[in-house]
């Protein structure tokens, strides 16, 4: 009986085979209401397909049954391609929603994504060159390395194809995706004007980030725009971490008239003014509000609940995966054009941190 049982299933599996051969591209094509070359391009993971076609066409071969043949599969394989990040952020919030992005799209796009960490100014150039040797096609720069000119000359140099992600100032020679860091701090800034505040603070990031600057400038246009004098004494240096948030946080409270609203560059250094803010009995929003900017996942797991600047960084991280394949595979195709800039929208979240400043009643006279 086992040995009858194992003959009906060789001779099933062998059916199965005979069946999923005899379907061709072509086949699927029709099917999905495609030309043959759209087929092509999702079975090896090409980017220049929409999404709802991608689906359509996955759901025609999942329905008949479709694999590609061995030598389709070698040729697939010849055709590997191996993308490489490296990463220097001190912010694990940014960075994990950054990766999230990356690997998302690295699986639709199949290819090999190479993930490493690089510590700026110390070895970034031998990393990017070392990265090259071991045969990478292409580079994502999230920030801060996206302003590096040393790992931008080493890549221009090479001749490889790179993509630069949330820099304020993007080079004209590698593609780039980005979000107006000017316009979203001035919006900010202006949304806080309009709660009644004309004594804001401000946190700037990193000073090694274009985009620090961006913001900042974006703060103080908001400003002017509104008639409101600037005082560089609301402006603190941050450096995009949670330690120097405290310490910018106890600075500008420790002024003789503190300001009644804090914009701060990150996240991680707002979530810090929220904590400083308790430790000295203030409540937040009621005696103090605080913004960020980036909307982590830190944004909401914090009390209260930031008010924000929604950065979308994994869809800037997919963006970035996507427009690096493509640059790899035109290149290889004999194809080219200029590097794509592509500037993603920015939203701003409200949520629990922000008020109207607390008008308190004159103290009366004895």
């Amino acid at each position: 009986m086992a040995q009858q049982f194992d003959k009906v299933a060789k001779g099933a599996g062998r059916a199965s085979r005979r069946g999923r051969e005899s379907v061709t591209i072509g086949d699927v094509a029709r099917h999905a209401g495609v030309s043959p070359m759209t087929v092509s391009r999702v079975i090896n993971g090409g980017v220049n397909v929409r999404e709802a076609t991608r689906d359509q066409v996955n759901a025609s071969i999942a329905a008949l049954h479709y694999a590609p043949s061995a030598a389709a599969r070698s040729l697939a394989t010849a055709d590997e391609t191996r993308v490489g990040l490296l990463y220097s952020n001190p912010s694990m919030s940014y960075l994990g929603e950054f990766l999230i992005g990356g690997l998302d799209q690295a699986s639709r796009s199949n290819v090999q994504l190479v993930v490493e960490r690089c510590d700026l100014e110390e070895q970034e150039v031998e990393t990017v060159r070392r990265m090259l040797r071991q045969g990478i096609d292409g580079l994502i720069l999230p920030p801060p390395l996206c302003d590096s000119a040393e790992i931008r000359a080493v890549l221009l140099e090479a001749g490889v194809p790179a993509v630069t992600v949330a820099s304020g100032r993007p080079d004209i020679g590698l593609a780039a995706v980005s979000i107006d860091d000017h316009q979203a701090a001035r919006r900010m800034t202006e949304h806080l004007i309009a709660l009644g505040h004309d004594r804001i603070g401000f946190v700037t990031g990193h000073p090694n980030q274009t985009a620090s600057l961006r913001r900042l400038d974006g703060y103080r246009d908001a400003l002017a725009g509104r008639g409101i004098a600037l005082d560089e004494g609301l402006i603190e240096q941050g450096y995009f971490t949670y330690r120097s948030g405290l310490d910018a946080a106890e600075r500008l409270l420790a002024l003789e008239t503190p300001p009644t609203a804090i914009f701060a560059s990150n996240d991680d250094m707002a979530a810090a003014i929220v904590a400083t803010a308790h430790r000295h009995g203030l409540d937040v929003p009621g005696d103090l509000t605080v913004v960020g900017f980036d909307d982590t996942p830190l944004a909401t797991t914090i009390w209260p609940e930031l008010t924000t600047i929604h950065q979308p960084i994994a869809a800037m991280s997919r963006k970035a995966m996507e427009l690096l394949v493509r640059a790899i595979r035109e290149r290889r195709g004999g194809e080219g054009g200029d590097p794509v800039h592509q500037t993603l929208d920015f939203t701003l979240v409200r949520r629990q941190s922000d008020a109207a400043p607390r008008r308190r009643p004159k103290a009366r006279r004895h």
